[in-house]
């Protein structure tokens, strides 16, 4: 009788881990703390902002980060802003994907670009970190498992030597004018890659979406 009760409690706890192919960990990438609002390095905070306001949900404080719950043509999406700061983001990420059984394939990590011009935005299944140390964290806690990320171009308009200066700056009022667009276009591709899947979304979300002109740079 003990040994039929284990075996039950065994397929029971079987089918909790089980992940769900409608869930996805959407993580926006940036520091908290009100001197860092409106900064360059935070505009996957700024993302997951604008995808909560656009879906009616709260973000609520959890553990390791902020973190709210909304729906999208029966996908559930959990909406993450790490609260560990930029350089320990994986904790946050590796935490939230274990608890609620997120699949890999069913992460996207959305942060700012150095490499890529202002406005320009680039959806890919994998890749390297590039030198931004949210993904270097998030790569040393997931190891090998790829995942996709959706990187806004912040461009590299500084002097040298003050990289962490312009990185960490706040955006120009020039900046900010076109970042209504920047957030829409993130909604649309995040939107779709839960419905249609990165494939199809990548040609539709890779693009120049603004640009500033020669005296705004």
């Amino acid at each position: 009788m003990v040994s039929l009760l284990k075996h039950i409690a065994r397929l029971f706890k079987k089918e909790e881990v089980e992940a769900s192919p409608m869930k996805y960990l959407i993580c926006g990438l940036g520091n908290p703390g009100l001197e860092y609002d409106d900064t360059r390095h935070n505009v996957g905070f700024e993302v997951m902002d604008a995808l909560v306001e656009k879906k009616s949900g709260t973000f609520k404080e959890e553990r390791h980060g902020l973190l709210a719950e909304v729906k999208h043509k029966g996908r559930t999406l959990l909406l993450l802003k790490p609260m560990t700061y930029m350089n320990l983001s994986g904790k946050a990420v590796r935490y939230w994907m274990q608890k609620e059984k997120i699949l890999p394939e069913n992460l996207l990590v959305v942060l700012d670009d150095l490499n890529l011009p202002f406005g320009t935005i680039r959806l890919r299944k994998k890749g390297k970190d590039g030198g931004h140390n949210g993904l270097k964290d998030i790569d040393a806690h997931l190891g090998t498992q790829p995942y996709a990320r959706l990187r806004v171009g912040i461009g590299n308009n500084y002097n040298k030597g003050r990289q962490v200066d312009y990185v960490l700056g706040k955006w120009s009022d020039e900046e900010q004018e076109h970042m209504p667009k920047i957030m829409k276009h993130c909604i649309s591709a995040i939107s779709s890659y839960a419905v249609v899947g990165i494939d199809r979304t990548m040609s539709q979300a890779n693009k120049k979406v603004c640009e500033l002109t020669p005296d705004e740079e």
